[in-house]
């Protein structure tokens, strides 16, 4: 089996491989205080309530964008005595990075574009909701051409409510209509339905730049991805775990344990 850990900026998603199929996921807070000794112990809890234990476990792959966390989790996952494969713009990857500044992508990135490859053939734009809200330029010929970051749904409204000071937090479920009539409405029907927009016009602009004219397939992943994709026009497939199987695709090019 194989340990998928996509450490973000916010939270860290674990998922657990056999083969091809996602057994388990998890999501975690992302902290830099934890020690490697409470990440071993954290792993192990998390394979326990799967049934499984780490002697079953081939191998681990980690994309992060949060170094302070990555050195204490591998050396966590070191103690369970798991190879590991780190993803990084260096790793021999079956993707081309055909940007400017090739060390510079993020390592999810670098795995959505691994798993819409495998997923989804074809020239393809991968929205994800995460910290930030990301668009992945993918083109079918394995390269990564770049993309556009905004700030992310759960960023906007936790500053929005944090900047006015009289407006209360809500929860972010899909508004029944534009014209609020209560603050809370108000505050979702901008949000989502804001967001929802704005993700539209972002990929009408990238579709008109698209190199060789082609129309790009649009593939919404993350947390947030299912609530958000109904209310667009451009998000045409939902695969929220797609990130945990860019890691999964990546720890086969490198060649760890199956």
């Amino acid at each position: 089996m194989l340990l998928a850990l996509d450490v973000g900026n916010t939270e860290v998603t674990v998922g657990l491989f056999h083969g091809d199929t996602l057994l388990g996921h998890w999501r975690l807070t992302t902290t830099a205080d934890r020690t490697p000794d409470e990440w071993t112990i954290l792993l192990d809890a998390l394979l326990a309530r799967a049934g499984q234990s780490a002697g079953a476990v081939r191998a681990a792959c980690v994309a992060s964008v949060a170094p302070t966390v990555t050195i204490g989790l591998l050396q966590g996952i070191h103690a369970l005595k798991v190879p590991v494969g780190v993803v990084d713009p260096r790793a021999e990857l079956p993707l081309v990075l055909d940007v400017d500044e090739p060390l510079a992508v993020g390592a999810d990135r670098i795995a959505n574009a691994l798993a819409v490859l495998e997923r989804h053939p074809g020239d393809a734009i991968v929205v994800d909701f995460g910290t930030a809200t990301t668009f992945d330029c993918v083109t079918a010929d394995r390269r990564f051409i770049g993309g556009s970051i905004m700030p992310g749904l759960r960023t906007s409204a936790e500053q929005l409510v944090r900047k006015a000071a009289k407006l209360t937090a809500t929860e972010l479920v899909a508004p029944e209509r534009a014209i609020g009539r209560r603050t809370d409405e108000h505050i979702r029907a901008g949000v989502l339905f804001g967001t929802a927009d704005a993700i539209d016009g972002m990929v009408r602009r990238i579709r008109a730049e698209w190199p060789g004219g082609g129309i790009p397939q649009v593939v919404a992943t993350g947390g947030l991805a299912a609530q958000i994709a109904p209310l667009t026009t451009s998000v045409t497939i939902v695969d929220a775990d797609l990130t945990l199987h860019g890691l999964r695709i990546a720890a086969r090019a490198l060649h760890l344990p199956a």
